[in-house]
């Protein structure tokens, strides 16, 4: 590492200045991009970690999913360096320190720890709707700026070091903020995450940990594991958020979207509570309730009924020797119960009444001339009956009136994605039935793809949504960026090229009216939102690319060698203009292609770069990367990006080495 003094250089692109931080993983310094003039901050593994091939490969691999996470609240990673004896993860500087350091003054109030873990939330679920794990939330991994924009950093380092941390201590993360799976298992999953969100506001709450206290790290992971967390002196609905966080069952916790929706959803009065004290460590902990177990038919029962002793043979008593037979298991901590099978004596047959055989022909003879009468009874019923009531023609059901299907066709988008919605009017169920069917030209697609579904009129509540052939949420403007009412995030199965792919929603609409009119101008309302919330030129998002992705820019350098590989670029154009930060792609690829990408052309399989330099460049096999070959003054590079085929680089020269 280097050492602290005079700057030192960190690769080609980065001078560090100062020596702000050391940790387990290593050193953080600041620094200075030499290309942009911007203050950077460079995290430098230890040596050990450098040592190891296996961990530099994939610390290499990842590289393009931890860059491609650009969220308000994720530190954004600019690169990663692995040069000689130096790793790095370089990131955008945060001047406000971290949670860690704010906690120092005490707990923090209600109401900033939840806008903090809430803040927190977004990221994550930001981060997990890309499959992406965190591994390590806790304080010290949540950086602040000067005005308290919280920012949580340190994405993919658990990941990262994890294989090296649990052959060296036996756990994968840090004890006081272990998810109890993680000890039993040793897996990690997307509920693991909010575990660790739910001791992080514990401890904002509390001023320490819910199993902070004596013994190693192992004895306080455990007790995630076998205790309930002390009960905090706060507000009950508090508690109940804090609760579905620290639940022992994965299963049990919320998504990080919807806790951040719960925090958020908290009245006034729950929040404006006064900060506690630093809580102390309980002097104990209450165990938590293991499943219920019986161990039956250790126990005989010792009393039964008058009639079923006289019935059934009594069962002997135990012998000395059989009760000794029996486990002393001691005073069961975790609800275990000992019960007694009882014995159930089986039913006798019930034996017929013997009847007098000199009386069975007199009451079959009695049977009979009470049949025969009932039955001339009812026919001269039903006689009488017929000849009084004319038949009648049943009268048809009246039938409501309803509106003839109406059909919106949007314009293709230069993705290639077409999108067509048929509306039915149901008039007994006052609900439309509304098919959505998704379309592609020469490349695969994938959604999720938005949709906004408004109430009649265009006003008032959302309107209740059944979907169906699709799966469905409502958007989160927290996650994507995208703010429009009644917005739902649907995502069919992927259309291949060519293809289609169909959703279909109920939507409660009482009042709508009958008429086509009513029913035309609510889809044109739905398609007209949906158009100007993907269209929004102030947005600054990547989600939903097949629709919002206006085109894209391929960028090569302005100058290189002959025999040198080109690195190339795709960036995306969105309503906004075009993400320099964010790219579809750098060739020559890394690592899993970006979720981008994959929406659009189906991953690296639908990119294609030729030569547009006269034979000045050669490309590889598969299309993706391209060599400089012979001095050329005006050279570009051809790209197809699935259904965008006539893309072109900037102008660039070739030229030999020296000159």
């Amino acid at each position: 590492m280097p050492a602290e003094g005079p700057d030192r250089a960190l690769g080609a692109s980065y001078r560090l200045t100062e020596l702000i931080g050391r940790g387990a993983a290593g050193e953080v310094w600041r620094g200075i991009d030499r290309r942009t003039r911007q203050s950077v901050a460079a995290k430098l593994l230890r040596p050990e970690f450098v040592a190891d091939h296996e961990l530099v490969g994939r610390f290499l691999r990842e590289r393009s999913i931890l860059v491609g996470l650009r969220h308000p609240n994720i530190v954004a990673v600019r690169d990663l360096v692995a040069e000689g004896e130096q790793l790095a993860i370089v990131m955008e500087h945060v001047d406000g320190g971290s949670l860690r350091t704010a906690l120092a003054d005490g707990p923090l109030s209600p109401r900033r720890a939840v806008q903090v873990t809430a803040a927190v939330l977004d990221g994550l679920a930001y981060a997990h709707e890309r499959q992406v794990l965190h591994r390590d939330v806790k304080p010290d991994n949540v950086l602040l700026t000067t005005d308290w924009q919280v920012k949580l950093s340190d994405f993919g380092i658990a990941s990262l070091l994890e294989d090296r941390r649990s052959s060296t201590t036996g756990l994968v993360g840090t004890p006081e903020y272990l998810a109890p799976e993680l000890l039993l298992t040793g897996k990690a999953s997307l509920p693991a995450d909010l575990y660790g969100t739910g001791v992080l506001l514990y401890e904002l709450l509390a001023g320490r940990t819910p199993f902070a206290g004596p013994g190693t790290g192992y004895a306080i992971a455990h007790r995630h594991v076998t205790n309930l967390a002390p009960r905090l002196p706060i507000p009950d609905q508090l508690w109940r958020v804090l609760g579905q966080l620290l639940a022992k069952d994965p299963a049990v916790r919320p998504t990080a979207a919807e806790a951040a929706e719960l925090l958020r959803a908290l009245p006034a009065a729950v929040l404006d509570v006064p900060a506690l004290e630093s809580q102390d460590d309980p002097a104990e902990f209450a165990r938590a309730a293991g499943p219920l177990t019986e161990v039956r038919g250790l126990a005989p029962e010792t009393t039964r009924s008058t009639s079923e002793q006289t019935d059934t043979p009594a069962e002997q008593a135990p012998t000395s020797a059989e009760q000794a037979m029996v486990p002393d298991l001691g005073e069961g901590s975790g609800g275990t119960v000992l019960r007694a099978m009882p014995a159930v004596p089986t039913p006798r047959p019930v034996e017929p009444a013997d009847e007098s055989s000199s009386d069975q022909p007199k009451r079959r003879r009695r049977r009979m001339i009470i049949i025969g009468a009932a039955s001339v009874l009812v026919v001269a019923l039903g006689i009488v009956w017929f000849v009084l009531h004319p038949r009648q023609q049943a009268a048809a059901p009246p039938v409501s009136p309803t509106a003839a299907p109406v059909q919106q066709q949007s314009p293709t988008r230069p993705t290639g994605l077409g999108i067509s919605r048929t509306a039915t009017w149901d008039p007994q169920q006052q609900t439309v039935q509304l098919t959505i069917t998704y379309s592609a030209e020469r490349a695969p697609l994938r959604g999720p793809y938005l949709e906004v579904l408004p109430n009649a009129g265009g006003t008032g509540p959302c309107p209740e949504v059944v979907w169906d052939g699709a799966a469905a949420r409502r958007n989160l403007s927290s996650v994507t960026g995208i703010d429009a009412a009644c917005a739902w995030s649907v995502e069919p199965a992927p259309v291949s090229a060519r293809g289609t792919a169909t959703a279909t929603a109920e939507i409660a609409l009482p009042g709508l009216g009958s008429d086509s009119a009513a029913l035309s101008e609510w889809l044109r309302l739905a398609s007209d939102a949906t158009e100007a919330a993907v269209s929004d030129s102030q947005t600054t998002s990547a989600a939903y690319p097949a629709q919002r992705l206006t085109g894209i820019e391929v960028v090569a350098p302005s100058r290189t060698v002959s025999g040198k590989t080109l690195r190339l670029a795709l960036l995306p154009i969105w309503p906004n203009g075009t993400d320099q930060l964010d790219p579809l792609l750098v060739s020559p690829p890394s690592g899993a292609p970006s979720t981008p990408l994959t929406a659009i052309a189906g991953g690296t399989s639908g990119v294609r770069f030729a030569d547009g330099c006269s034979g000045a460049l050669t490309v590889s096999d598969d299309g993706l990367v391209v060599v400089a070959q012979s001095v050329a003054e005006d050279c570009r590079v051809n790209a197809t990006v699935g259904n965008f085929t006539d893309l072109a680089s900037n102008a660039f020269a070739i030229t030999t080495r020296g000159s």
